[in-house]
């Protein structure tokens, strides 16, 4: 009995965090919480089209290249590992996501209140758009965890923001790509779909370029 006791004490005592992992421990759910955050404000945008500098592009190209530079900075403080986690979970929330608010939309409406179809007509997913947004985030971030390893493993450690620059520069236009045509084609004329694809690559590049001295506000892991 007094083993068990004991035992229980020592099992509830309060995690403690050493000043070395504290150095990463904060920034890591900083940058965890960011991106979770980005994933979804870009997959909600991304069911809206719109003309940007007359291109066709969806919104949530705005806010989606910045995940590509946070899923670069959990790989740098995390590991291989904790990068491949995320992207995961993140498809599974956005998943999720998606599906509540379908699940919102279909529900009737309180009388008293209104019909409410602004809701629906705004968060009910268009599932086309909601699944390639969520497939080409897997692949594309895949690829660039795969490419950002191999650039620090084959290449350099140093020069940071070349480990930004390679990866994005191989992810982005495959998210693109497969984005546009897996959502639009066959309903857009090839034109436009190629459209997407162009305003998306420019767009990316362009917050790429802009959050590359992000890379250095994080330290780096060590095993």
């Amino acid at each position: 009995m007094g083993a068990s006791a004991q035992s229980l004490k020592t099992s509830m005592k309060p995690l403690t965090i050493s000043h070395e992992n504290r150095s990463i421990y904060i920034p890591a759910l900083i940058v965890i919480t960011a991106y979770v955050a980005a994933q979804m404000l870009s997959d909600i945008s991304s069911l809206r089209i719109i003309l940007f500098f007359g291109l066709s592009m969806d919104a949530g190209t705005f806010i989606y290249p910045i995940t590509f530079t946070l899923r670069d900075l959990v790989h740098k403080l995390m590991g291989i590992k904790a990068a491949r986690i995320l992207i995961i979970a993140c498809a599974v929330i956005n998943l999720f996501m998606a599906l509540f608010f379908w699940f919102v939309s279909i529900l009737p409406a309180d009388p008293s209140v209104g019909t409410q179809t602004e809701f629906a007509k705004v968060l009910s997913p268009v599932w086309r758009i909601v699944l390639a947004s969520i497939f080409a985030e897997v692949v594309s971030e895949l690829i660039d965890t795969e490419v950002y390893r191999l650039w620090m493993e084959k290449v350099t450690t140093k020069k940071q923001w070349s480990r930004v620059l390679a990866s994005n520069g191989v992810s982005i236009p495959i998210d693109s790509i497969l984005f546009a045509f897996i959502a639009f084609a066959g309903q857009m004329p090839l034109a436009v779909v190629w459209s997407i694809v162009l305003s998306n690559v420019i767009v990316k590049f362009a917050t790429t370029f802009v959050s590359l001295p992000l890379i250095y506000a994080v330290p780096e892991r060590v095993d």
